[in-house]
């Protein structure tokens, strides 16, 4: 599907490079098509929302989206149809009780299984087809450690999947499949942007310490600052795909910290305002370019009469 896709892309670009030429006319710039990938954190992607109110506010178009974890679940929210003034509003009423449950299970120490009424309420379609922006949802397989990535289907258990962090969610199966959150085989899923035919990824990674003070607060605080080890460790990886990077600065908020939603919000903005001139530059860069292919006008000698 899709190898599909970037041929069908790929003829309907050809298609209009011909009719320009045939009719003569300057062709209209062609626009890079850019995608965005929202990396994991828990609380802490609450920055994302910012970093896609900046982007709605500049009027930079987004093609494809691919969310890894709390990326997930805010990537597929915007992708139905949720503004981002919605879900502001939504990110400082949320709390932990509202998409998780403690629970005694040898698999974890809470089920997201409340997640799902969550979406339901959230979402306002319920499958990726319905998705008014090609959205990819990252998980990690148990068994392999290998990445799954979902982009048809129902929209509701791929995120919880996706969210299923390890020793504090239990595994979720879907397919047959044990999977746990997307950060151990997407950090920041820009390679799915890629596959999905983006020329331009722009990456959103939420680096900092989970711990505060002298030390870790209990397991989840030992947990989460592993995984930031291992997503510094295995950067290489997803950086080599991302066009740029942006960091917000979420350093020192800890994994539950909701209720600093409005200034997690407003460090993605931060982060997003700054990166502006780069972004700017992928479409004035096309512009350029589809001006300097402008095709040469051609003189007809009509034949005497």
């Amino acid at each position: 599907m899709k190898s599909l896709g970037r041929v069908i892309r790929s003829v309907q670009a050809f298609g209009r490079e011909l009719s320009g030429r045939s009719s003569g006319l300057e062709p209209r710039p062609v626009e890079p098509a850019i995608g965005l990938a929202l990396g994991g954190g828990f609380a802490r992607g609450m920055a994302h929302i910012g970093v896609l109110k900046v982007l709605q506010q500049e009027k930079i178009p987004i093609d494809f989206i691919a969310g890894t974890s709390v990326g997930a679940l805010i990537g597929a929210a915007y992708c139905s149809g949720v503004s981002t003034a919605e879900l502001e509003a939504i990110a400082t009423r949320v709390r932990f009780k509202h998409f998780a449950r403690w629970t005694l299970s040898r698999y974890g120490f809470a089920s997201n299984q409340r997640m799902l009424g969550f979406l339901n309420s959230l979402l306002k379609v319920k499958t990726f087809e319905e998705l008014s922006i090609p959205l990819a949802v990252t998980a990690t397989d148990f068994s392999t450690g290998k990445g799954v990535v979902f982009q048809s289907g129902p929209l509701g258990e791929p995120v919880r999947a996706s969210c299923a962090y390890p020793g504090m969610f239990q595994p979720v199966r879907i397919n047959g499949q044990l999977l746990v959150d997307g950060m151990l085989a997407h950090a920041v899923p820009t390679r799915p942007l890629r596959d999905m035919g983006a020329g331009r990824v722009l990456a959103v990674h939420l680096k900092g310490s989970w711990t505060m003070g002298d030390g870790p607060r209990h397991l989840f605080d030992v947990i989460g600052q592993c995984f930031s080890i291992a997503q510094d460790v295995s950067s290489n990886l997803w950086k080599q795909a991302a066009d740029l990077v942006l960091e917000p600065d979420v350093n020192g908020y800890k994994y539950d910290d909701f209720e600093h939603s409005p200034a997690l919000v407003r460090a993605g903005e931060i982060a997003a305002r700054n990166a502006m001139p780069e972004i700017r530059k992928w479409l004035q860069g096309e512009s350029q370019r589809a001006r300097a292919c402008k095709p040469v006008a051609q003189t007809v000698a009509l034949p005497a009469d």
